[in-house]
């Protein structure tokens, strides 16, 4: 399985440098996991810069992957996660998600760097 992170997307939507990175996983949406996190960051970001059309075409895209929501136990893991770790809120629940599903992510956040099951690439 597969989880893109919220800034993986926006690559991907914006046809940046790393598009080509992100498309493999997002294309793949059999084995694609989509926390709501993500969803909630990038409608929020498409919607900033491209206005609601674009954020709900946005949205559409990312519901065609497995769906998961924030449960009790993904929120506790996280909050352990995101103190040990010092990781900010979202970022430590996508990784709580991702090792709840046994996903691996794929990012250019640096707050993910060096982090087993993680594929990184460098921001362009």
């Amino acid at each position: 399985m597969n989880l893109v992170d919220s800034c993986g997307w926006l690559e991907y939507f914006a046809d940046g440098p790393n598009a080509g990175f992100f498309a493999k996983p997002i294309e793949k949406v059999e084995k694609l996991l989509v926390p709501t996190i993500c969803i909630l960051e990038v409608f929020k970001r498409v919607y900033q810069q491209g206005g609601e059309d674009a954020a709900f075409q946005a949205s559409a895209a990312m519901n065609q992957g497995i769906i998961v929501e924030m449960d009790a136990a993904i929120a506790m893991k996280a909050a352990k996660i995101g103190v040990e770790m010092k990781m900010p809120l979202a970022d430590s629940v996508i990784l709580a998600t991702a090792r709840a599903r046994g996903a691996t992510i794929w990012t250019q956040d640096e707050h993910f760097r060096n982090i087993a099951g993680v594929k990184f690439v460098e921001k362009k």
